[in-house]
């Protein structure tokens, strides 16, 4: 995929401004919209919207579906609009404007989201929900009935069930789904309303100019759907239903003990080491539906497709992993055999070895460069713009698990040299701000795509960065408040987009062939 001369902003939609405590799919992601055409931001990117709960800590990484949408993110006020719910359901829930109260939210668009039902289910037969279950039942039908069943057991891990449910016996998911109908058509009619507002949103932000760019975890969750409806596709104990071998990367300069993830790792080949045909169906599936949600997915740990590391179940870091040959390239050609050009972004980030990058190469994809890595090393180091060796890549002043870049610079744990390096590069002039000398080295620079985090666009400092990797809790909680989208921010951006070049849609369409409406 090559990319043509443009920006945006990375935000996630729980961050954005709303009366409910989180940002959704509703008035405030229109009204965000707005600002970024105005802003002369073509590229609007944002974390996964799959389910995110409690038990991960509402981290958007960790979901229990690859293929559902979060409820936490339906809009009240379209759910009103679309005669679901009352004048009298909305009124504001009262939270801070600055973080989202994740327990107080998931009560209350809980509740909500029961009325909506209710009041959907009063007005009579919808031809448009039927449709929608037709359509989506090959991943909708699984996920309802898993989400009603873990319900029903008290949130329990799907091991722990009882095994005709846990091993999918049919008898056994018969009785349950006809017992548990009106549950299981309650999880589908909140699948329903997340795919009418969403595809609102898109169709808005195309009107608008504006592209989406999601994000796609490489792996899923132990305790979710898709490793319940698809045992087979993973390495699985075949009795307990439990990992046997687990995900991470191995121990380097951040962390001697490396990053366990602990979640399942795929089965890419058979007991005859042939490749998983079933597997790559489904990865085709999967890659499919977040096609039909956004305009180009972001590929998490792209590496683990030329080799991931493997870690036995039983240990409790990640040293003694080994490396094991992903899929690699014939997969990718399988993808685009199935679904035609695959626009995607590798996450390059990380021990990539020259293995990766002829992987990512030879697919034509673009990578990722992170401004905030590149002042630790002196002229080579590959995140220096004069080192970026094709504008086919995407420049980042940093992501969702960097400090924002006011953060980093006060950061004492950052070398001096570093932040002088920085500045120097920058030519920054005494009480410019970093996040805005920052913001011009990415869009100065040849990358194709320039991204900012939406508080590197308002110059926030640590206490508003989304994730930091090493804390468990309390991350995924900035929102940004309504009054801080100002057209005067607005009209500045578009001033840097137009003099460095980037006022332009994110790919341009063939000479033959006219943009979409």
């Amino acid at each position: 995929m090559e990319l043509a001369r443009s920006c945006g902003i990375l935000a996630h939609l729980t961050s954005l401004p709303s009366p409910f405590g989180i940002g959704d799919l509703g008035p405030g992601a229109r009204r965000f919209v707005d600002f970024l055409a105005a802003a002369g931001q073509t590229v609007w990117q944002m974390l996964p919207v799959t389910p995110a709960g409690a038990a991960y800590d509402y981290s958007p990484y960790m979901s229990d579906s690859a293929f559902a949408g979060n409820q936490l993110l339906l809009s009240p006020e379209d759910l009103a609009a679309a005669g679901w719910l009352s004048a009298t359901d909305l009124g504001a829930l009262g939270a801070s404007p600055y973080l989202v109260e994740f327990e107080r939210v998931a009560a209350h668009k809980a509740a909500l989201a029961r009325k909506a039902f209710a009041g959907w289910q009063s007005l009579g037969p919808d031809p448009e929900f039927a449709a929608f279950c037709a359509a989506e039942a090959h991943w909708l039908d699984d996920y309802a009935l898993f989400a009603v069943l873990k319900a029903a057991h008290q949130g329990e891990s799907w091991c722990r069930w009882p095994r005709p449910l846990a091993r999918r016996h049919r008898k056994a998911l018969a009785a349950a789904a006809r017992r548990l109908a009106t549950e299981i058509d309650r999880v589908r009619f909140g699948q329903y309303c997340f795919q009418r507002q969403w595809q609102a949103l898109r169709a808005y932000a195309a009107d608008q100019g504006v592209r989406l760019i999601g994000d796609l975890p490489i792996y899923v969750g132990h305790d979710s759907a898709e490793v319940w409806a698809n045992q087979d596709f993973f390495l699985l104990d075949r009795e307990t239903g439990l990992p046997t071998e687990v995900s991470g990367v191995p121990p380097d300069y951040f962390s001697r003990t490396g990053q366990r993830w602990g979640t399942p790792l795929y089965r890419w080949h058979d007991d005859q080491g042939r490749p998983s045909s079933a597997l790559w169906a489904w990865w085709a599936r999967r890659f499919a539906h977040l096609l039909r949600l956004f305009d180009v997915v972001r590929v998490d740990h792209f590496r683990g497709f030329e080799s991931y590391w493997s870690i036995p179940a039983a240990e409790e870091t990640a040293v003694a992993g080994r490396w094991l040959p992903g899929p690699g390239q014939p997969f990718f050609r399988y993808l685009a055999a199935q679904l035609g050009d695959l626009p995607i972004i590798a996450e390059d980030l990380g021990l990539i070895t020259p293995e990766v990058e002829a992987l990512r190469d030879a697919l034509g994809l673009p990578g990722m460069k992170v401004l905030q890595f590149a002042f630790d090393a002196g002229a080579e180091n590959a995140y220096l713009p004069h080192n970026f060796r094709t504008s086919n890549c995407v420049v980042y002043t940093g992501t969702h698990d960097n400090d924002t870049t006011v953060g980093w610079y006060f950061d004492p744990g950052v070398p001096a040299a570093s932040k002088a390096r920085a500045l120097r590069y920058a030519h920054s002039q005494v009480g410019s701000p970093v996040h805005w000398d920052f913001l011009r080295l990415a869009y100065s620079s040849v990358a194709a795509l320039a991204v900012l985090p939406l508080q590197d666009v308002l110059g926030f400092g640590s206490d508003c960065r989304m994730n930091t990797p090493s804390v468990p809790k309390g991350n995924w909680r900035w929102r940004c408040a309504p009054w801080l989208l100002t057209a005067e921010l607005a009209a500045a951006l578009r001033d840097e987009a137009e003099f460095y070049g980037r006022l332009a849609p994110l790919a341009a369409a063939p000479a033959d062939e006219k943009p979409a409406a």
